[in-house]
């Protein structure tokens, strides 16, 4: 499809300056500022949803007909970036090392170009440039807004490094793994360091439980079932000759079912539970649950490659599920969808301090944005 060079100039800048001013999940108040003038100018309507950051635009066609949501994030990264782009974040610490900037700028360009379409849309499209993906939490709180309420079907996407420009993979089913967070707090008996015998040393604990935890995989979970048990964090003490008398840690779970989730967090208790008892210390075992699998329905996953295949992607169906984690599932677990995946070119990972993304991207992510959405109005609308 050809591109339009106008538009394409216009979406480049403004990634641009989304990229050069990120802000930190549940922060994003001058990029939802910044986002809301761009649509207002365009004349696309915002629709008053009570968000804390972030904000909900929709196009109604000219013609009654079902409704579909697109979403895009917009939050950053605690990260200092250390690309020397021209447009290099300018708020110390923080980057979108992730593409956010990325996904916002291609649904704003898809609404211009929704916007264009209007008097041939059966249907209205929402746009959701949701905040606080990075938290694993964003979502929850726009559903609880009602933005889902009386849609039938929701797309998103994600840049991927590690897939040639050019280039948009899916998958039906499980796409992406449950991600939970755990902490555990260790309160036992600090003592000096030449006398261990008069304390209870939370150090010895650690370890019990950094090498029990290692064993709920390799001894719990059958082999056909990927999943991760992580300790990340570990804090303890603040010098060499005394023993402290509190410690910390917390990690991650990654699982691809809610059985295997919920087996290992009660495996995780139980482990706690006994080492308390056997080293005679208080141990808070603290689950955070977090977003579950991304799941998409198949009906979808084909009309999303599809399409794609209709704009000029090279379509690739995902073979195996990645661990990483998507908040877009809580939205699936109220309406069907598809979750895409688009090349952006590399080299260095999401989330790495010199990430970066090709802009010979953006305008095709926008146009596919909009395509899928008209295309699944015209399904809808069809099947009724």
């Amino acid at each position: 499809m050809p591109i339009n060079t106008k538009l394409d100039q216009h979406l480049r800048q403004l990634r641009h300056e989304l990229h050069a001013h990120p802000e930190l999940s549940h922060q994003e108040v001058e990029t939802t500022k910044r986002l809301k003038q761009k649509l207002e100018d365009a004349g696309i309507r915002i629709l008053d949803i009570p968000l804390k950051t972030g904000l909900v635009a929709q196009i109604d066609g000219a013609h009654p007909g079902p409704l579909v949501v697109l979403r895009a994030d917009i939050d950053a990264l605690p990260i200092h970036e250390e690309t020397e782009l021209e447009f290099v974040s300018q708020n110390s610490g923080v980057m979108h090392a992730c593409g956010h900037d990325f996904h916002a700028a291609a649904l704003f360009g898809a609404a211009l170009l929704l916007k264009e379409k209007a008097a041939d849309l059966s249907g209205s499209v929402r746009l959701l440039f949701q905040p606080a993906e990075e938290t694993g939490l964003g979502a929850p709180d726009i559903i609880k807004a009602g933005v889902l309420d009386g849609a039938s079907a929701i797309f998103g996407l994600h840049n991927d490094p590690n897939i040639p420009v050019g280039v948009l993979a899916s998958k039906d089913g499980v796409l992406t793994a449950s991600v939970d967070r755990f902490e555990i707090k260790i309160t036992a008996k600090g003592s000096h360091a030449a006398r261990p015998h008069e304390g209870n040393d939370p150090v010895i604990i650690i370890g019990q439980i950094i090498n029990a935890v290692q064993s709920v995989i390799s001894r719990n979970v059958a082999s056909e079932n990927n999943a991760i048990v992580s300790i990340t964090h570990v804090k303890c003490g603040n010098t060499w000759n005394v023993i402290a008398d509190t410690a910390y840690l917390e990690g991650t779970v990654r699982t691809l079912s809610k059985p295997v989730r919920e087996q290992i967090e009660a495996r995780l208790r139980q482990i706690i539970t006994g080492i308390s008892i056997s080293f005679d210390a208080k141990i808070e075992f603290i689950w955070h649950p977090g977003p579950p699998s991304v799941t998409n329905t198949a009906y979808w996953v084909d009309l999303a490659l599809t399409v794609a295949a209709k704009l000029g992607y090279q379509t690739k169906i995902i073979e195996k599920p990645w661990l990483g984690g998507e908040d877009f599932a809580f939205y699936q677990e109220k309406i069907p969808g598809a979750f895409v995946l688009i090349g952006s070119g590399g080299p260095y990972a999401l989330h790495h301090p010199k990430f970066q993304i090709d802009d010979n991207a953006l305008f095709p992510a926008a146009q596919y944005l909009a395509e899928i959405a008209r295309s699944s109005l015209d399904k809808l609308k069809s099947a009724r």
